[in-house]
């Protein structure tokens, strides 16, 4: 059984290794954007106040992503392992991740960081911007992405760093190369 988390600044491939790593371990991605989504799109209590944040392009509080977290870990699918991929981004949220896991005597296994350089980083998502199309994906907003990751995920990466549960991969490279180095690092991480 797996429980783990995926960290990684914006554009570093965190949902494209997220699937991989789910498919060849047998646990389900949980992603905190998928869980945003599907809250705003079934009109839920939480849905429907994230919304107003998420419209106005603010991140949703603490209080509303950890209910709606809470709520996708109480259901079955988690019960082999899971895979969480854009959470907890803040101390508040690991200590309040703590507790969930706490409650169900589980521990986290594993806390993947997927490292790259920023410069790469810029270039990587300006391209992708290019071929999606997305207008708000420019480098000024692309550099303040950044510059929000590094400040607020380095107390988080220093708090698993400490547990002696964090391990870090280079997310630059081809996908499949990524993934190999991801799946060694997780198998190794396992066998500690």
């Amino acid at each position: 059984m797996t429980r783990m988390l995926i960290i990684g600044p914006p554009g570093s491939g965190k949902g494209t290794q997220a699937d991989r790593i789910s498919e060849r371990l047998g646990v389900v991605a949980i992603s905190t954007g998928d869980i945003f989504r599907a809250n705003v799109k079934g009109e839920t209590p939480l849905g429907v106040e994230a919304k107003k944040y998420m419209d106005a392009g603010d991140f949703v509080p603490d209080s509303v992503t950890n209910k709606m977290v809470r709520d996708r870990l109480s259901e079955d699918d988690v019960e082999s392992g899971f895979l969480l991929d854009g959470y907890p981004r803040t101390t508040a949220q690991v200590d309040y991740l703590d507790e969930i896991l706490a409650k169900g005597e589980q521990k986290l296994d594993v806390v993947l960081q997927l490292t790259a350089d920023d410069e790469e980083l810029v270039h990587r998502l300006l391209g992708r911007a290019k071929d999606t199309g997305r207008s708000d994906d420019n480098e000024a907003v692309i550099r303040h992405r950044l510059d929000l990751y590094h400040e607020q995920t380095e107390a988080v990466v220093a708090k698993y760093a400490e547990r002696g549960i964090l391990t870090q991969v280079d997310g630059i490279g081809a996908i499949d190369e990524v993934t190999d180095r991801v799946m060694e690092a997780i198998k190794a991480a396992q066998a500690a």
